[in-house]
Formats: C-alpha cells, sequence, structure tokens
C-alpha cells in the first residue's frame, strides 16, 4: 500500500493555478511563441537579456534570448559539448562560455539542450559588458543579419545624469525606428503604455517576492528564484507574467502565515548568493547548502531584473542602472541592503570565469560588504556554463569554510 501510494503521489498533476506551473508555462510558451512567429513568416530577433524587452514587446515581435538559452543548454548537460564547437572554430576558452554557446548555436542550429528560431537580426546592450559587443557583432557577421546595438555608458555616480538619459533615449528610439524597418510592425504608444503598467506590476511582485526572504524562517528557497527569474527577463511586459508573479507573491506571504516554505529542511543559517548561478552543477551548489541547513535567501541577480519606472524617460534611467553599468560604491550598497533587510549572516561569492567584469568587482567589494554588514565570506571558482571550470570538493570545502564560521559566531 506504501508502494501504490507512493506512486500515486509521483503522478499527481501539477496546480495549473500555482505560481510555478505558470511561470514554468510562461517560459516555455516564450519559445513557442518566437517558433510560430517564424512559421507565419515574420522576422524574429535574438535579444540581450538587458535589452529593454519593452520595445519589442509593445511591437509586437517574437525575440529569444541567447542567455536564457545558453543557461538552459548548460544546465541540461550540454555546456560542454557546445562550448567545445565554438572552441574548435577558434573562439578562447576564456570568453564568456553563454557567448560560445551561443556561438556554437549560430552554426549547428540545434541543440537538445533548447532549441530556438534562428533570427533575422540581433539586439545588443552593452550594460551588461562589453563581451556582448563582439559576440553579437560575430552573430551578426556569421548570419549575415543586422545588428541594432545601444550603448549604455558605465555610471560613476549614484543618480543617472540627465544627459546620459537623453543620450539612450535616442538610441531606444533609433531601435524602435530600425525595427520597424526591419518588421514592418509599428509602434504604438497607448500599447507602450499597456506593456508598461504588466512590466510595473510583474517588477513589483516580483521584487515583492523576494523581500519575503525578511521573515525569519524564509517562506522560499533561494534556489527557487534563480528558475522564476527566466520570466522576469523574457516576458515581463506580458500581463500572464504579471498574474503569475503576483500569485508567486501570494504564495510566499502565505506560506510564511502558516509556517511553510519551499525550503526543505531546518534554516539554520541564512546567507546571500553573489554571482550568476552554476547552471551545470545547480543541484550540487543546492545540495551542498542544504546538507548544512543553509539557505540561500537573496541574490542581487535575482533583483536586477526588476525594472519599476513612471515614463519612458524613467525607463531609459533604469536601464542605466543594471547591476554591472554602476559603480562599486553604489553596487555595494545595494547589496548591503539586501543583507540587512534579510537578516544575512554569511556570504558566499562565485567567482565566475565566464563574467569577468562582474567577478573583477568582487574582491574588493564582498570585502567592504563583509566588513559593513559584519559577517563572513567565501569564495568559490565556478563557471555560469562551463562545467570545467567547477570544482565539486573545492565548493564543498568553501561551503564548510563558511558553515563553521557562521556557527561559531551563533554560538559565541
Amino acid at each position: 500500500m506504501a508502494e501504490e501510494a507512493q506512486v500515486q503521489k509521483k503522478r499527481t498533476p501539477p496546480d495549473p493555478n500555482s505560481a510555478k506551473y505558470k511561470l514554468n508555462a510562461i517560459a516555455a510558451q516564450a519559445y513557442q511563441d518566437a517558433f510560430d512567429a517564424k512559421a507565419r513568416g515574420e522576422k524574429i530577433g535574438w535579444c540581450a537579456s538587458n535589452f529593454p524587452v519593452e520595445i519589442p514587446e509593445t511591437l509586437g515581435i517574437a525575440v529569444v534570448y541567447p542567455e536564457n538559452q545558453a543557461a538552459a543548454i548548460a544546465a541540461r548537460g550540454f555546456g560542454e559539448e557546445m562550448c567545445n564547437i565554438s572552441e574548435a572554430d577558434g573562439y578562447s576558452n576564456d570568453i564568456c562560455a553563454y557567448a560560445r554557446i551561443s556561438l556554437a548555436y549560430a552554426k549547428v542550429h540545434e541543440c537538445e539542450g533548447q532549441n530556438v528560431p534562428m533570427p533575422d537580426f540581433v539586439l545588443c546592450c552593452n550594460n551588461i559588458c562589453n563581451c556582448m559587443i563582439k559576440w553579437y557583432e560575430n552573430l551578426a557577421k556569421e548570419l549575415n543579419i543586422p545588428m541594432i546595438m545601444i550603448d549604455i555608458p558605465f555610471n560613476p555616480d549614484y543618480d543617472v545624469p540627465e544627459a546620459e538619459v537623453q543620450y539612450v533615449k535616442g538610441q531606444f528610439w533609433a531601435a524602435i525606428h530600425q525595427l520597424e524597418e526591419i518588421t514592418g510592425k509599428k509602434w504604438s504608444d497607448e500599447k507602450y503604455k499597456e506593456v508598461m503598467e504588466y512590466s510595473g506590476r510583474t517588477s513589483r511582485a516580483w521584487l515583492a517576492a523576494t523581500a519575503c526572504a525578511k521573515y525569519e524562517p524564509s517562506p522560499f528557497n533561494g534556489f527557487d528564484l534563480l528558475n522564476h527569474m527566466a520570466v522576469m527577463v523574457t516576458a515581463r511586459g506580458k500581463h500572464e507574467a504579471a498574474d503569475a508573479m503576483e500569485t508567486l507573491l501570494k504564495e510566499y506571504e502565505q506560506n510564511h502565515a502558516e509556517g511553510k516554505s519551499t525550503y526543505r529542511g531546518e534554516e539554520k543559517y541564512r546567507i546571500m548568493f553573489e554571482g550568476i548561478a552554476c547552471w551545470p552543477y545547480l543541484r550540487v551548489t543546492s545540495q551542498g547548502l542544504r546538507n548544512r541547513g543553509i539557505n540561500m535567501v537573496t541574490t542581487i541577480y535575482a533583483d536586477a531584473f526588476g525594472f519599476v519606472y513612471k515614463d519612458f524617460d524613467d525607463m531609459c534611467a533604469a536601464y542605466c542602472k543594471v547591476p554591472n553599468a554602476i559603480n562599486l560604491e553604489y553596487a555595494r550598497d545595494k547589496r548591503v541592503k539586501l543583507c540587512k533587510d534579510n537578516h544575512v549572516e554569511g556570504l558566499l561569492v562565485h567567482t565566475n570565469r565566464s563574467c569577468k567584469l562582474w567577478s573583477g568587482f568582487m574582491p574588493e567589494m564582498s570585502r567592504q560588504i563583509g566588513e559593513a554588514c559584519g559577517i563572513p565570506v567565501a569564495a568559490f571558482d565556478g563557471d555560469q556554463a562551463d562545467p570545467r571550470n567547477f570544482s565539486e570538493a573545492q565548493y564543498d570545502t568553501r561551503v564548510q569554510g563558511l558553515t563553521e564560521i557562521m556557527e561559531a559566531r551563533k554560538e559565541a
């Protein structure tokens, strides 16, 4: 009877009203929408994750995100295979693994890990890093398609200067007009207002959901955020995304009220995880924390895709304030606030070989965060998509060291 009950439990269908079901469906539909648009003869694009999603969404243009695709390919075990293809073509294994996977896909046009339709144009924005520029330039050259580029300067100040807002605004409108020419679709101010409203609802609900980590214990396992954030990248301007994120927020608040959590086990310690996830080793990194009663309750990586703004100019400013486009002091203060708001006891830093800009900041930034919050800091070497750059043994050792320090401090 026990075995029958276990089988029945495994066969229980997912609740279509749950946030997890809705978010998974939205992420899958984003790929299908692009395939369907391509089949109809429409022009579709590949888009950088911090290119303003509101532009293609308002124009009704289907786009897919190579970074999301590369993460999915890596998480499903095909990252090394794709990296080997691009490296055989002469691309250095020192460049971003997302780029190597994407460039390999542009050559072979398929991968069991995640297929996407081939693009008719690419949309690039360098508020992530300058590697994006060369990566997308090569895609455009090798596929013989146009590239639309938006330059967002690094901002040394806390506030975005009006001159920078106007500089970026001009590029946003230039991109809109280029896309109108390429696709034949037309911009609508009314449609933009609708997209802006949905984006705001989605972002506010998402940021409120991640902020539920303020509760002790947290009503969620922080690794849930890494899975749910895909919708924030691909679909935050859709009403389905707003509905799903508001459902997620309600679930987290309900978990808190009922003393429940998606984190399995006793939450002995709470940490901040710094950096992009190691997608090929997501289970290993998650299990290594859970085995020690550690919950990763917050990460700047998740909150980075919550954009709240009041009009087009304010939207331009918002895209100037993503994590890799701001100075060390502002970036530090944002993280310190997350640590203090969410009662963090330790900081675990992913020194990511693929993301040199992000990782280059981290030794000094993490030192300052540790001092400001009075918490221990541990770092491990890894990669967001290339499994060859991660050591399970080293990760386990670093997490064990962090655990021992947190334990000693708690006892004291």
